[in-house]
């Protein structure tokens, strides 16, 4: 006769079913996401605590990115790994500068980043980082000519290793790294970026704004 051994428990079950609904998807999933595979009732934040330490001293750890949760390679081994990769076309300076001050300035405008680099932001410059997935229309101001707000993404934290905005490194650290140049002013503050829903002084996009380029 096979012995099958002892039957799991529920939460057993939960668990296994959460890591590997999370195992399988290329992006960070947020709780509201993983639910339906566990359904109704289920601790999900004390289940992907338990994920969460069991996977700490491994070589893969469950990290959160976002509002999202996501296994990702264990940061004290990422170099050993290296991803096969398509070859893309290096961020310019310029693309570089703008993420930076969207990443610490959202929700802000076109101008309002022109302002901040002291030059204008290239045709495509904008489009490029909502391709590359880390820059997404937030809003509109609720100033003269209804500008376009953009901010970050989940990608973006994703890509750069994040759990939240908060963990942004400082100005000295941006410069060291190249994120931002001598050129901007000297005065330049790091502001704490607005990581939410619209503010006070955004409306929504208008339904015929997926489709406009960025301005």
């Amino acid at each position: 006769m096979h012995d099958d051994g002892p039957p799991i428990s529920v939460r057993e079950r939960q668990l296994r079913i959460v890591e590997a609904v999370l195992f399988s998807s290329p992006e960070p999933l947020s709780l509201s996401e993983i639910l339906p595979y566990v359904g109704e009732g289920a601790d999900l934040p004390s289940l992907i605590e338990d994920l969460r330490n069991q996977y700490a001293p491994r070589g893969i750890n469950l990290v959160r990115r976002g509002d999202g949760w996501a296994f990702r390679t264990a940061e004290d081994l990422g170099f050993l790994l290296r991803r096969q990769e398509e070859e893309t076309r290096p961020l310019s300076r310029a693309a570089l500068e703008t993420l930076a001050i969207i990443a610490y300035h959202q929700p802000t405008t076109r101008a309002e980043i022109e302002e901040v680099r002291g030059v204008a932001v290239g045709k495509g410059t904008l489009d490029l980082l909502m391709e590359a997935g880390w820059v997404r229309m937030r809003g509109r101001r609720r100033t003269p000519g209804r500008p376009v707000t953009y901010g970050t993404t989940d990608g973006f934290l994703d890509h750069f290793s994040l759990e939240s905005l908060t963990d942004l490194p400082g100005l000295d650290e941006l410069k060291g790294a190249g994120l931002l140049s001598s050129r901007l002013p000297a005065s330049l503050q790091i502001p704490l970026p607005f990581d939410g829903d619209l503010r006070e002084d955004e409306d929504p996009l208008d339904p015929d704004d997926a489709g406009v380029d960025a301005e």
